[in-house]
């Protein structure tokens, strides 16, 4: 994936160009957004807003160039993804569904949606915590290795033993999978 986001659109960024922070936006919001909806975020829209606004009230004080802009963004949106389960924690629990009390005869537009969204959530099941964090940074965030590892606090080479042993761990489910299904199929008459 080409990143459009140079040195200079950085640098004209900084001096509060409009046409370099809507670049800047339009580099980084994809990314952003998706990190937000993969770690299970109530509302990823707004904290992708509330990452930027951040991000661009303290861009002067950003260094190194693109590559620490985007760190710092995704910084950002981790520690606004942490808050906002920290807040979570503090609220009381709702009451529960109950699809047996609901006497609609159609799907609401909610389920109808959750139920068509593409997520990496089911993929990622049955990995470690930091497996899954490398993976939506590295995949989903299209981070590099050292952006990667600053954001989760790590080294560079311990991020590439973690994605390397969640990439093991996927390949050998997917496997295992395809094996059942291949038995399966073998095993019903035609």
């Amino acid at each position: 994936m080409a990143d459009p986001l140079t040195e200079q659109i950085v640098s004209e960024a900084c001096a509060n160009n409009p046409v370099a922070l809507r670049a800047v936006y339009e580099s980084l919001a994809p990314g952003v957004l998706g990190y937000l909806r993969s770690k299970g975020c109530e509302d990823p829209e707004g904290l992708s807003q509330e990452v930027f606004l951040t991000v661009f009230a303290k861009l002067p004080t950003v260094t190194g160039g693109a590559a620490g802009l985007r760190t710092f963004a995704f910084s950002v949106a981790h520690a606004r993804m942490v808050d906002e389960f920290r807040r979570r924690e503090r609220q009381p629990a709702t009451a529960p569904y109950d699809p047996l009390a609901d006497t609609r005869y159609t799907e609401s537009a909610e389920a109808a949606v959750l139920g068509s969204t593409l997520s990496a959530a089911p993929l990622l099941e049955g990995l470690t915590d930091q497996q899954r964090e490398v993976l939506l940074l590295r995949v989903v965030a299209d981070l590099s290795l050292e952006e990667s590892a600053t954001i989760m606090g790590k080294t560079a080479n311990s991020v590439k033993q973690l994605q390397r042993r969640a990439l093991i761990a996927l390949k050998e489910r997917f496997a295992g999978k395809e094996a059942a299904e291949h038995a399966r199929h073998v095993q019903q008459p035609q």
